[in-house]
């Protein structure tokens, strides 16, 4: 036995290429063996000595970069509940159709393949073949199955997205290379997995633990951010980032990805929307089913009464609960076999660190249904009184004068939206969040969650009722532009009105940047009157102290003789930006050289220095940096060419941002299709004729 041990040879064909092809990883990789649990897939056993193909297999698996946790793979199904493989002799080789548990662990597998004499001694044993399982939304016994193919294909499959932003008046969009099929990222993904502090502190009973996907997605939650351990993005919501990348430069999640990988420290600097982006990359990688959703007037509840209040004194701001112009976060579909019925569905889950969650910062998996409903018992996990009030608080303006009256009540949470399934189209998804605002049942579900602040007093019935509007064209950044303050007196007596108007650069999350411009104005209103008042920005006041959003606030208040309560107004005013022209010289093939050409007038009245554009687009290009020499003086066009040789067949998308010292964050996308030559057979050149 021994002499036959020593030149006998057992050889392993994890069959890759088509295995991949059936579990929908082809384009994760076609070398690598990456199956979705609860799917059969098929290996082949072939030696020296055919003769010997008889004799008794077994197999054994190992997960863990220590090998902590031991599987055995059984040769009868059992309960269903394990691992179990059937063997078929064909030809001179054997065919092992292995089956995998509707909850096995996720992660790199490494497998054992051992042969057994008749009497049980060992003949031969085969090590060093591993591979990786993910979970499988196309199968009924996951518990992230999903049964719609359009919505599998773009929560799990597409590697492009859009990512809203803005104000609910003003809704922008961002477009994302998700790229969760690119090279390495799923690598990565399992290395973000194994350096949480779970991980850390007890690597086998992590492990076991990585067939749950509520506690995946809420472990990547805290690792997205780079608080309480070594996670991947560090946050920052205010300049200088001289010692990092400035979040609005970020058009993708591969480079932070990569980056983080590379260095093992937090890439600087990302806000809501780089976190939620990243954190969908890997969900969708691992196959959780998600997306990206914004939430316009977003509240950030400190106190717990469901209510944000903003004592506001006009000439500065303190606020101890805040609100953001817009907040993002992810949803990922899975059931909830943890929290009682009627609780599956899509998840909330939030990698921006706002607050603690069992001690770390990390926030949900949150049944977007129990937020609608308005239970917030501790039987509902996780963090649903704090997602609650993101959506639902009451927005309770307060003046600081002596009486201390309020100034102004509105609603949270207003344009809930994602990309829909069907293209670009924004979809509104706030009714999955809430009843209409306002009504009855809205309100129903408000005390239910546990209200429990003071209703505002209200305000007297004064003889002179002011309405404050302020209206704006569509304004430009670099540019002069008005703002006309509507007065209307709804009153019966005319009204002497002090106005004071301020114009203020601020951040989307209401950090104040600067004043751009102060006016005061006394004016007479008739009864039942309109009063315009002018307010004129200028692009020298504005621009010294703009941040990196765009956005300017105007606040207006009017003080009425004879009145003790003055009347306000807030505006947001985002300044529009210039768009990139891309142009793609040529019908492009994958593995063939393409050129695009990128084009970009400087639309200001200053010149532009440090110009710098960055090009990438899953299955096109990594990101690749193109520095423009010298300055681009106002009204200059300037063109740059970038040639790259796709990987992937299919629609694709190139995107591009071009930043320089005066001026960030203007974006362009390419749509392409790229095809395959039809004379070639290679496996590579697979995809669209």
């Amino acid at each position: 036995l021994a002499a036959h041990q020593k030149n006998f040879r057992l050889n392993v064909d994890l069959r890759s290429y088509e295995n991949n092809s059936a579990h929908r990883t082809a384009d994760i990789d076609r070398r690598r063996l990456i199956v979705r649990r609860c799917q059969p897939f098929y290996i082949t056993v072939q030696c020296s000595d055919s003769q010997l193909l008889q004799n008794k297999l077994e197999l054994m698996l190992h997960l863990g970069r220590r090998e902590e946790v031991e599987v055995k793979v059984h040769t009868d199904r059992g309960d269903g509940g394990r691992w179990w493989f059937d063997r078929e002799r064909v030809q001179d080789e054997l065919l092992l159709t292995l089956r995998s548990p509707s909850d096995a662990i996720i992660g790199r597998y490494y497998l054992t393949v051992t042969m057994l004499s008749p009497e049980g001694q060992i003949i031969k044993e085969v090590k060093g073949n591993s591979f990786h399982v993910l979970f499988n939304p196309w199968c009924k016994d996951d518990v992230v199955y999903l049964d719609d193919d359009a919505q599998l294909q773009e929560y799990v499959m597409n590697e492009n997205g859009i990512i809203f932003y803005g104000s609910w008046d003003y809704i922008s969009r961002r477009y994302w290379n998700y790229g969760q099929f690119e090279d390495y990222v799923m690598d990565i993904c399992l290395q973000i997995l194994d350096n949480s502090t779970k991980a850390r502190e007890n690597p086998k009973r992590d492990i076991e633990r990585r067939s749950d996907p509520i506690y995946i997605s809420r472990i990547i939650t805290a690792m997205v951010n780079v608080n309480d351990d070594n996670g991947v993005l560090e946050g920052r919501w205010s300049s200088p980032y001289y010692d990092g990348v400035i979040p609005v430069y970020w058009s993708g999640s591969v480079p932070i990805l990569r980056k983080w990988s590379r260095e093992r420290t937090g890439v600087k600097y990302g806000q809501c929307w780089v976190f939620a982006a990243v954190a969908c990359t890997v969900l969708r990688c691992l196959g959780i089913p998600t997306r990206v959703i914004t939430n316009f007037c977003s509240a950030h509840d400190v106190d717990g009464n469901l209510a944000v209040d903003v004592y506001e004194n006009f000439d500065s701001t303190s606020k101890e609960d805040s609100t953001w112009n817009f907040h993002c976060w992810v949803e990922s579909w899975m059931k909830r076999n943890d929290l009682p019925r009627g609780n599956d569905g899509w998840q909330i889950l939030d990698p921006t660190p706002q607050e603690r969650s069992d001690g770390l910062y990390c926030c949900g998996p949150c049944p977007v249904v129990a937020i609608k409903e308005g239970n917030l018992g501790s039987d509902v996990k996780y963090d649903a009184r704090f997602i609650f009030a993101e959506v639902n608080a009451d927005l309770v303006y307060w003046l600081v004068l002596p009486d201390n009256r309020n100034m102004d009540t509105r609603y949270v949470g207003s344009k809930i939206s994602t990309k829909s399934i069907h293209g670009d189209r924004r979809e509104d998804v706030t009714l999955s969040y809430k009843y209409p605002e306002g009504s009855e049942k809205e309100r129903v579900v408000y005390e239910r969650a546990g209200r429990r602040v003071t209703q505002p007093t209200e305000l007297s019935d004064d003889p002179v009722r002011l309405k404050l509007i302020i209206k704006h064209a569509k304004c430009v950044f670099g540019t002069d532009f008005d703002v006309i303050i509507e007065v209307k007196n709804e009153g019966g007596d005319e009204a002497q009105v002090k106005l004071t108007m301020r114009a203020m650069a601020v951040t989307y999350n209401s950090l104040h940047r600067g004043e751009c411009h102060k006016q005061i104005s006394n004016v007479t209103v008739p009864a039942n009157q309109v009063h315009k008042q002018v307010l004129r920005l200028y692009y020298k006041d504005y621009a010294r102290c703009v941040s990196e959003h765009y956005l300017i606030r105007v606040k207006v208040l009017a003080d009425v003789q004879g009145q003790n309560v003055p009347y306000m107004a807030v505006s947001n005013i985002h300044l529009s930006k210039p768009e990139l022209s891309i142009r793609v010289n040529q019908k492009p093939y994958i593995w063939e050289q393409v050129t695009a050409s990128i084009s970009f007038t400087n639309p200001l009245p200053v010149p532009l220095r440090d110009g710098v554009f960055t090009a990438e687009g899953a299955g096109l290009l990594s990101d690749t940096r193109l520095r423009v020499d010298g300055v681009i003086t106002p009204g200059e066009k300037v063109t740059v060419k970038i040639t790259f040789s796709p990987r992937k067949t299919g629609v694709k998308k190139l995107l591009v941002d071009f930043d320089s010292d005066r001026l960030r964050d203007v974006k362009g996308v390419a749509v392409m299709v790229v095809y395959k030559r039809r004379r070639s057979n290679s496996p590579m050149f697979s995809g669209i004729d």
